[in-house]
């Protein structure tokens, strides 16, 4: 889905970082991950801080220089929090996700996304290989993100631009149909009537105090299984009233 996107990493420095990244990139469907002299790697650091995304590291290509890396690519960004005193072409990570992993042009292109030194970022030199720069919207009193959750975030913006979604099949979402309209009323006569019975409606009241509480459970948009638990408890309520 992403493949032609790959995550470039310049002289990391903690090999945990690799794996974090690692992580954050199988957490959002991408693959392609090259290194461009890591301080240490392979490492158990590595694997270990990539909690299962082990087939990305084995899968990772490490080269010398950032030119080798990426030098099969058209569109290449580099992402920084600092500002450069000569101004590069600027694209926020939404931005970026919304040019490449969409369905435009620059989806047809292979692209390399830099990510620099997690203590200095990249240098000017490398930023001349770009394209754009790549920001991250952020605090402006604190913009420095570790590594890892920079990844993250251009990785989510990426998954999301590209209309992926994975429903949920926790729960019994849609088990049971919504109450009809006529089996609404019959618990609004229902529900009228027990708060009658408590002594909680008052006469003067009654038509704003329920014109309320229907505003209140339509919102809700009940499914029969719940209007079925709401009716339970009134009845109990009136037959408790009662003794």
């Amino acid at each position: 889905m992403l493949s032609h996107i790959k995550i470039v990493l310049v002289e990391t420095s903690h090999p945990g970082n690799i794996g974090a990244v690692a992580r954050a990139m199988k957490n959002m469907t991408m693959s392609n991950l090259r290194l461009v002299s890591p301080k240490i790697f392979p490492s158990a650091d590595a694997t270990a801080r990539a909690s299962g995304a082990n087939d990305i590291l084995s899968a990772a290509e490490v080269y010398d220089s950032l030119s080798e890396a990426i030098s099969d690519c058209q569109v290449v960004l580099g992402a920084s929090a600092r500002d450069r005193t000569i101004s590069w072409p600027e694209l926020t990570a939404r931005e970026c996700a919304e040019k490449f992993a969409g369905t435009g042009e620059g989806s047809k292109e292979n692209v390399a996304i830099i990510f620099g030194r997690e203590n200095s970022g990249l240098k000017n030199h490398e930023l001349d290989c770009c394209h754009y720069l790549l920001r991250i919207p952020c605090n402006e009193d604190y913009s420095s993100l570790n590594l890892a959750a920079a990844v993250q975030v251009v990785s989510y913006e990426l998954l999301v631009a590209t209309g992926h979604k994975v429903e949920s099949t926790i729960g019994d979402k849609d088990a049971d149909p919504l109450a009809s309209m006529a089996q609404m009323e019959l618990f609004y006569e229902h529900l009228q009537q027990t708060i009658s019975d408590i002594g909680f409606l008052h006469v003067d009241k009654t038509q704003s105090i329920m014109r309320r509480l229907r505003r209140i459970y339509n919102r809700v948009s009940l499914d029969t299984k719940e209007l079925d638990i709401l009716r339970g408890i009134l009845r109990y309520s009136q037959n408790h009233n009662k003794k």
